[in-house]
């Protein structure tokens, strides 16, 4: 049913959106914060990955991507913590925001070709599978450290219970921002890395990064219910692989591209459902 090619491409992509899969896994499950400001943030870290490419330095792209996917998380985090602004429509005014900020970024273009540019993977020919491999698994150890870590502990336990944690002198605005910071890099680098793959930038890339993370959360979920951190972080990384291969399919079957969305938006909805309707068969 799969050729080698579509095979190949699923798994790069996989890799690729896995990145926001891993960054909607520290500020939607880790923190509890449903965070909106990830299709921009996504956007953002496209465009400023071409810009900075096109100046001839391909790996500069992606820290500046991530430092300034973590801006984004800052602003959020401040809207939140220091303004009283509620959680989901902090991110929604942020990704509003990030809209003119992406344009001016990209020269107020709506895109940013870099065809006759050097990208990481061009650098690397025939290896942009394994560059993606090692990009992604490299961002999911490096979560798993700092979640172990004193501060990363403090962040797990301010999305558990932050009334306790500011019972234990820990600033809860501080974590909270810390964890959103490093939510948007991940998923400033995840569009980094897809501008260079694809070669292009576009205004619309970011639109409905959500959907895909969160889907590929969820599928992950599925798969790894319960245990450590680790596994939930590869959980996360497989969901996003598994959710490449349904739209694969769902290509196969001449599904018009327009539909993906929808499609995406099914398989979520089927995924979050799926465990209600199995507790409740189950309580019959």
């Amino acid at each position: 049913m799969f050729s080698m090619a579509i095979v190949t491409s699923a798994l790069e992509l996989g890799f690729i959106y896995a990145l926001v899969a891993l960054a909607l896994f520290l500020s939607f499950r880790v923190l509890n914060i449903a965070d909106m400001t990830t299709d921009g943030a996504f956007t953002l870290g496209c465009a400023v990955s071409a810009t900075v490419a096109l100046t001839g330095h391909p790996y500069l792209a992606l820290p500046a991507a991530m430092l300034a996917g973590s801006c984004a998380g800052f602003i959020t985090a401040a809207l939140q913590t220091k303004w009283g602004v509620p959680s989901i429509l902090a991110g929604i005014i942020t990704n509003t925001g990030l809209y003119t900020v992406n344009l001016a970024v990209m020269g107020f273009s709506s895109n940013v070709n870099m065809l006759r540019s050097a990208t990481i993977f061009t650098l690397f020919p025939g290896s942009r599978l394994i560059l993606a491999m090692i990009i992604t698994l490299l961002a999911g150890a490096a979560m798993v450290l700092f979640l172990n870590t004193r501060l990363g502990l403090s962040i797990r336990a301010t999305g558990d219970n932050p009334d306790m944690v500011r019972a234990s002198s820990i600033n809860t605005g501080f974590t909270v921002t810390i964890g959103l910071c490093i939510s948007n890099s991940i998923t400033a680098l995840s569009g980094a890395v897809l501008a260079q793959y694809q070669k292009t930038a576009d205004i619309n890339l970011g639109t409905g990064m959500v959907i895909i993370g969160l889907a590929s959360l969820i599928i992950g979920e599925t798969v790894f219910r319960r245990g450590k951190v680790w596994m939930k972080v590869l959980g996360a990384i497989i969901g996003c692989i598994l959710y490449r291969f349904i739209i694969a399919i769902a290509l196969r079957l001449d599904l018009p591209s327009e539909c993906l969305k929808l499609v995406s938006a099914v398989i979520v909805a089927c995924a979050i459902a799926l465990p209600n309707i199995k507790k409740n068969k189950g309580g019959k």
